[in-house]
C-alpha cells in the first residue's frame, strides 16, 4: 500500500534538509504568534496532511498549545487521525478553494505550504479569498520562495528559476513527472503573490515578507488582516 502523501517526501526523515526545514517552519510558527493570536481565538488550519514522515508535517497542530481552538481541514481524508493524535482537534474534510464554512467563522486562518499545491494562479486566488472569507481577524498563508536557491520539494538546484513551462518539462524528463504538473507544483515569488492580492482587491490589506535562511529569503508570509 503507497505511503499517503509519499510523493512530497522525497528527503528521509533526519537528511539535512528536513532538518531545515524543521527550523525554518518554527520561525514562521513564530510569525504566526506575532500576529497577534490569543489562547481564546479559534484558528482554521487548512492542508493538513495524514503524513507522519516528519514531526514537523502538521507543526500548527502539534506545537500549539490550545487544541481546542483549532479545527483543521484538508482534502487528505485520512487527517482524521489528528483528532485521535492530539485531543480537543477538529479535522473537517475540506477544499481550501471551496470552504464548507460561513464568512468570518474563525478568529484566524493559517496556511502553511499549501498554496503551491492547489494549481493555475487562479486557483491560487480562489484558495487565498476563501481563507481572507472565514477569517474574522487575519489570515496567514506560507509558502516557498521561487528565488530561493533550492526547490524544497525536489531538492533541486538552481532548475526552478528556469521560466515554468522549461521547468516542467526538466521535470517531467527526469522522472518527477508529479511535480511537473502545475495542480502539483506552481511556485510563488513575491511579486507574483503580490499580483494575485491586487487582483481580488486585497492590496491595501496584504503583508508580505519572509522568513530567511543564510541570508536570503527562503520562504514567504503573506498575512491579510482583516480589522
Amino acid at each position: 500500500m503507497a505511503v499517503p502523501n509519499a510523493q512530497y517526501n522525497v528527503a528521509t526523515p533526519e537528511s539535512l534538509p528536513v532538518r531545515i526545514a524543521g527550523y525554518q517552519r518554527r520561525k514562521m510558527y513564530d510569525a504566526f504568534l506575532r500576529v497577534g493570536v490569543a489562547p481564546s481565538d479559534t484558528i482554521l488550519d487548512i492542508g493538513a496532511t495524514s503524513d507522519r514522515s516528519y514531526d514537523h508535517s502538521n507543526y500548527l497542530v502539534c506545537w500549539y498549545p490550545h487544541k481546542r481552538n483549532i479545527t483543521a481541514s484538508g482534502i487528505d481524508d485520512k487527517a482524521d487521525f489528528l483528532e485521535e493524535a492530539y485531543p480537543g482537534i477538529r479535522f473537517v474534510h475540506a477544499d481550501g478553494r471551496r470552504l464548507p464554512f460561513p464568512d468570518r467563522s474563525f478568529d484566524y486562518v493559517h496556511s502553511a505550504a499549501v498554496i503551491e499545491h492547489v494549481g493555475s494562479r487562479l486557483q491560487q486566488a480562489a484558495f487565498i479569498s476563501e481563507a481572507v472569507r472565514v477569517a474574522r481577524k487575519a489570515a496567514f498563508l506560507t509558502t516557498p520562495n521561487r528565488w530561493f536557491p533550492v526547490e524544497f520539494h525536489t531538492i533541486l538546484p538552481f532548475a526552478h528559476w528556469l521560466p515554468p513551462r522549461m521547468f516542467r518539462a526538466m521535470l517531467a524528463a527526469t522522472g518527477k513527472e508529479f511535480f511537473a504538473q502545475e495542480e502539483n507544483l506552481n511556485l510563488l515569488s513575491a511579486g507574483e503573490l503580490r499580483r494575485i492580492c491586487d487582483s481580488i482587491g486585497l492590496r491595501a490589506r496584504a503583508t508580505i515578507s519572509g522568513v530567511q535562511l543564510l541570508g536570503i529569503v527562503s520562504n514567504l508570509v503573506l498575512v491579510v488582516s482583516k480589522a
